[in-house]
């Protein structure tokens, strides 16, 4: 493997983890509430591991032979990420969204099992940020 290939992976891995989304939130959250740390984080992890890997070997393959798949994505992805900011723009004009672990009650692990897979695997913008980045930097001819 050259030096640019593993640059250019790194620089887009790096990227991707930098954007503070809603799984990075809830996992900080989690981290300043001390509950469920090493689990919470374990979940992202593989999570995380398994998107780009569907990105980079198995869904590469269905762009290309499908590129449509892509184009689609991408508009529908960008009309997403147009309203989601247009929303998250007027929240932040009418909304204090200080992070902070409120209380001491512990949540249950199923409860924070739950919500880390539900933050992980049912957002949208995982989808654009792992498996459409990943694919589209692979299936590019070089």
């Amino acid at each position: 493997m050259s030096f640019s290939v593993f640059l250019a992976g790194f620089s887009l891995g790096i990227s991707l983890i930098l954007a503070i989304g809603a799984q990075n939130a809830f996992v900080l959250k989690q981290g300043l509430k001390q509950q469920h740390v090493f689990l919470v984080c374990l979940i992202c992890a593989l999570s995380d591991a398994i998107l780009i890997t569907l990105g980079v070997a198995g869904f590469g393959v269905v762009v290309q032979k499908y590129p449509f798949i892509e184009q689609l994505a991408r508009y529908l992805g960008a009309a997403f990420l147009f309203f989601y900011s247009a929303l998250s723009f007027k929240s932040a004009l009418t909304t204090d969204h200080a992070l902070q672990a409120q209380g001491k009650e512990v949540g249950s692990l199923l409860a924070a099992t739950l919500t880390c897979l539900a933050f992980t695997w049912l957002n949208p913008h995982v989808y654009l940020d792992t498996i459409m980045t990943w694919s589209s930097k692979f299936t590019q001819p070089s």
